[in-house]
């Protein structure tokens, strides 16, 4: 079972930036993928950005790409998502999410994932 809390999220203005944090209770963090995603209410939740377990492949929506970037500190148990030129289209719920793997692989769908954290909401304001 992994934990994961997310923090950072808050107001900011459109032009802002904001660095969003996942902590992991998981013992070895470096052998899980992760993930941020986002959800508007009454919209189905939207992949932000993927890394593989040792952070060595990142993968970015086309809408983010540029302007968000996805890290991690696995001596931490922290994935973090750095976002800048914030838009007010960003304003949502951004969650992380955990996938255990093997394989150094990214995963980009929802129902790759396995565990959640329970999110962090960003707003963007015009």
């Amino acid at each position: 079972q992994v934990q994961l809390v997310e923090s950072g999220g808050g107001l900011v203005q459109a032009g802002g930036s904001l660095r969003l944090a996942c902590a992991a209770s998981a013992r070895t963090l470096s052998d899980y993928a992760m993930g941020w995603f986002r959800q508007v209410p009454g919209k189905e939740r939207e992949f932000v950005a993927a890394i593989s377990r040792a952070g060595t492949k990142t993968y970015h929506t086309p809408s983010v790409k540029g302007r968000f970037t996805i890290s991690r500190d696995n001596a931490e148990n922290t994935v973090y998502l750095q976002m800048s030129s914030l838009k007010p289209e960003d304003t949502a719920v951004y969650s992380c999410a955990a996938r255990h793997t093997v394989t150094g692989v990214y995963y980009t769908t929802e129902d790759a994932y396995v565990y959640w954290g329970q999110g962090t909401q960003v707003t963007v304001s015009s």
